[in-house]
């Protein structure tokens, strides 16, 4: 029977495994599953139940929605993953799980091999080191990455591509895996439920359809939880027509950590963020301009402020004294000019053209002019649009950078998210040395299933799995596919358990459709149907949540400085403001979704303020100071900061868990100079 908006049908369905998300990491996890599943049917005729569900679809979700130009994390036959385990340790500023860096780096590059298999172009150096664009190389013969061809490096760890399809090249291997009869789109998940028998094992999920008066629960003895990380936390820098154009994707609202942390799973350094320069307004990345063609920033004046204000590097040994230095630092150098009135901050984008134009042909300087916009087409159209409308020519006129508002996530430059167990075999710890941690976590690094959280039989991948960074597209398909295999060995592990949810059906659909009953409940108290004292829209609840976090927890309005105070206001605006997020309102589906989404932001700002309260010290100068422990404290805080939350009295318990070094950082820094 269909149903209303006022009594929705509910759809239950019993699953062995349980995968949320349409992104790179849940694309990798699908991939790799069936693989594993049909090997499993093979050989115990056992069928294992299995589902996809997304609130987008697969073809255009997660990160890569749009397209990208480069594939960021690429090891190939030159390069070690240690190396690259020092990088991902050196640009989060030392804290870091090298076990899980390691194995991502000695696995990832066969995910690439499979991207270029399934039909993406890549671009080749051929035997004559001349470049060649993907289609280019593919319409040469030039051979495949796994066969010996050479890549064309944008940077040490990046690879060009030609990636405007590349979100649907992946997709549609994980959908020709999976078959579309185990994959539901456009159903946002809202909740984990725990096992009636068992608080801290996973039973299910639940959500609603955002096309149709349907809310869905699932049983599951294992879920894949990767729904992305958090945008439009912070109040953007570019506020009225920029709302809402962050070059990460928009509809990133925190689900993974929030759901996560309601379900019992540790979170760990929830206190990082990642705050991009961006060209200003458009949001376009600059990846490819500082990479590719080797252009600089400067002030206002031209002059290279990164030279200029190298020795400021000497206040954060032995970081600053890498030979590149941290993204955060990279930021606290520009922040210098513009706080001191040197502004604008410029890409030098006429100087690095007109260079590449005295070593290249005027063909090649045309290509890589073209391959400059596509850049932002397939990434941030936004940024296009700028350049059109203000009359700039990259060759004749240089673009304006800005620091952008914070987001969270665990794929990109960033290190934020959830604990998992992580590889037996490289030497992780398997003991704590810090009083503080709750009896029922477990000691070290590993734990059992691979990329399992603290929760039985909860799994993440992707920006959900926390203290690694630097996975980006590859690495986060990479994730879900070593989550995978651990998966189906855990469902059949406990095939024999028998789940049951700790809510029941009724009180999980009072719970979805709250919002829709406040609505309705109240709509006709007032003539204006957004101005009403008993409920609160999404868009209204946003606005105050943006307005906390830019104020009080280090956002643009305060160049990203907090302090004990400020913290001590945001702790209290954000307690009031779950308080009024049970009056959230919804009065069609699109407004269910926005009021769900946003009591995901909320819990993962709370999560995010309350790390930042804890750590007394100021870890990513750049990306936020603590005014009041303005330095890096290697001493007392050379450690991960992780936290549990309980749902029951919505209070948060934050610790320490000891860091260890699996590879020597040493080879990354020299000496700092005299100062």
């Amino acid at each position: 029977m269909a149903g209303t908006f006022e009594a929705p049908e509910v759809v239950q369905e019993e699953l062995d495994i349980l995968l949320i998300g349409g992104g790179m990491a849940c694309c990798g996890t699908a991939y790799e599953m069936m693989r594993w599943a049909e090997a499993v049917k093979a050989e115990t005729g056992k069928d294992l139940k299995i589902k996809l569900v997304d609130k987008a679809a697969m073809d255009r979700s997660g990160a890569v929605a749009q397209g990208l130009s480069a594939i960021n994390t690429y090891i190939g036959d030159k390069q070690d993953p240690a190396d690259y385990a020092r990088m991902v340790s050196n640009d989060l500023m030392g804290i870091t799980r090298d076990d899980l860096a390691y194995d991502l780096g000695r696995n990832v590059d066969d995910s690439v091999h499979l991207f270029e298999e399934w039909g993406l172009p890549i671009w080749k150096t051929d035997a004559e080191g001349v470049r060649h664009d993907g289609a280019e190389a593919l319409k040469e013969g030039l051979p495949a990455l796994k066969d010996g061809g050479q890549p064309v490096r944008s940077g040490k760890w990046q690879i060009m591509i030609n990636g405007e399809s590349y979100k649907w090249i992946v997709a549609e291997a994980a959908k020709k895996a999976l078959g579309l009869d185990r994959i539901q789109e456009r159903v946002f998940i809202v909740k984990l439920i725990n096992d009636k028998n068992d608080q801290n094992r996973i039973a299910g999920a639940v959500g609603f359809s955002v096309r149709e008066n349907k809310i869905y629960v699932y049983k599951a003895k294992a879920i894949m939880l990767a729904a992305g990380g958090c945008v439009n936390l912070f109040r953007p820098r570019s506020v009225g027509e920029g709302t809402g154009r962050a070059w990460y994707p928009v509809w990133n609202a925190g689900s993974t950590y929030a759901m996560a942390a309601e379900a019992g799973a540790e979170l760990t350094m929830m206190e990082n963020r990642f705050v991009p320069a961006r060209f200003k307004d458009g949001y376009g990345p600059v990846g490819a301009w500082f990479l590719l063609f080797k252009a600089k920033a400067t002030n206002a004046y031209g002059e290279d402020y990164m030279v200029k204000n190298k020795e400021m590097l000497n206040d954060y040994p032995p970081y600053g004294q890498a030979a590149v230095p941290a993204s955060c630092l990279r930021n606290h150098l520009m922040l210098k000019e513009m706080k001191e009135g040197r502004g604008p901050i410029y890409m030098d984008t006429v100087t690095a053209l007109a260079k590449l134009a005295e070593t290249l042909t005027p063909k090649e300087v045309k290509h890589l002019e073209a391959e400059a916009w596509e850049d932002f087409l397939d990434m941030c159209v936004g940024q296009c649009g700028i350049w059109v409308g203000e009359n700039v020519d990259p060759r004749e006129k240089n673009s304006e950078l800005m620091p952008t508002e914070p987001y969270l996530l665990g794929s990109h430059s960033g290190c934020c998210g959830i604990w998992v167990s992580g590889p037996t075999d490289v030497g992780a710890p398997t003991t704590e040395e810090y009083d503080g941690v709750p009896g029922h976590l477990p000691k070290g690094w590993n734990w059992g299933y691979r990329s399992m959280t603290t929760v039985k039989g909860l799994f993440t991948a992707g920006d959900g799995v926390g203290a690694s960074g630097h996975k980006f597209s590859s690495g986060s398909h990479t994730e879900g596919r070593l989550a995978a295999k651990a998966m189906v060995k855990y469902a059949l592990d406990n095939a024999d358990w028998k789940v049951e949810l700790d809510t029941s059906t009724e009180e999980l659909v009072a719970q979805i459709y709250q919002p829709v009953r406040t609505f309705l409940e109240h709509k006709d108290y007032t003539t204006a149907i957004d101005v009403n004292p008993n409920y609160i829209t999404p868009k209204m609840l946003q606005f105050r949540l943006q307005k906390i976090m830019d104020e009080y927890v280090a956002g643009v309005a305060t160049y990203y400085n907090t302090n004990d105070k400020m913290l001590a206001v945001a702790e209290e605006k954000l307690e009031m403001l779950k308080e009024d997020s049970k009056k959230l309102r919804a009065k069609d589906l699109h407004e269910l979704l926005r009021a769900w989404e946003n009591y995901h932001r909320i819990l993962t700002a709370e999560a995010h303020m309350k790390h930042i309260q804890f750590r007394e010290e100021s870890r990513y100068p750049g990306f936020y100071y603590r005014t009041d422990k303005n330095f890096v404290d290697e001493k007392n805080w050379h450690c991960f900061v992780n936290s549990i939350y309980d749902k029951n009295s919505k209070k948060w318990t934050c610790f320490k868990r000891k860091h260890v070094d699996l590879v020597d950082k040493s080879k990354l820094f020299k000496a700092a100079a005299p100062h």
